[in-house]
């Protein structure tokens, strides 16, 4: 099977963008979430996004916004398992990665994906990784969500691309916990200013997405939507 094929399979199980790395491109991937960790037979990295509707970020109340998210995360998993299934029918073991999983790792701190989402994205040139922490698109800008399949597979790989984030600081000057003061993340201030129950309402929400907002590439480095609402 081709990379041409795979990808023919990934879209018409509904990602919109689809793309590979090669094994090689995760050699700085921490000790025990390398995609080797996961499937030592792996030779490829399928990514895969799926768009999440711009007009969230515009609302009043927190709901459509978590709502879609919420509801993203299942279908990324249904399009990386029946993704894994088809590979299997044509003699090609694969697994998925969950969406939206994490696990602690105690050696430095943080939450982790078993393989990070974001990086094997940008290692198959769907995106490149923006100063507020999040992949950013050219088709899409930020507004996506990720989902993941290892391969024992020896793919033909994505090219890489260019850095598309500015360092202009906006998400840097505008978070309201300070998290992005440093090159990493403060991980778990951001987590907690951000996901937690309304206390009016009692309910689950994500209440602030304001360095996802202000970024001028939000929408994508094409910006078409803004273009054509702005007319700039």
């Amino acid at each position: 099977m081709d990379s041409h094929k795979v990808k023919k399979i990934m879209y018409s199980l509904g990602a919109d963008l689809c793309g590979i790395a090669s094994i090689d491109r995760f050699a700085d991937a921490p000790a025990g979430y390398h995609p080797l960790d996961v499937l030592p037979a792996c030779k490829s990295v399928i990514s895969f996004a799926c768009r999440f509707p711009a007009a969230v970020l515009s609302c009043k109340t927190a709901v459509p916004y978590t709502r879609v998210r919420n509801s993203l995360t299942p279908k990324m998993d249904a399009i990386a398992l029946d993704f894994c299934i088809e590979m299997e029918k044509n003699g090609i073991a694969a697994i998925p990665i969950p969406t939206n999983e994490s696990q602690w790792d105690s050696s430095t701190e943080r939450w982790r994906s078993i393989v990070s989402q974001k990086h094997a994205a940008q290692a198959a040139g769907l995106g490149t990784i923006g100063r507020h922490s999040l992949l950013i698109t050219p088709e899409f800008g930020s507004m996506v969500w990720l989902g993941a399949v290892l391969t024992e597979a020896e793919l033909e790989p994505d090219p890489v691309l260019k850095k598309i984030c500015n360092d202009c600081n906006l998400c840097v000057e505008i978070c309201p916990v300070n998290a992005l003061e440093e090159p990493r993340l403060k991980q778990q201030a951001c987590w907690d200013h951000a996901f937690g129950e309304n206390k009016e309402t009692k309910y689950w929400e994500i209440s602030c997405h304001k360095c996802r907002d202000i970024c001028p590439y939000n929408l994508g480095s094409e910006n078409k939507m803004w273009k054509e609402k702005t007319g700039k």
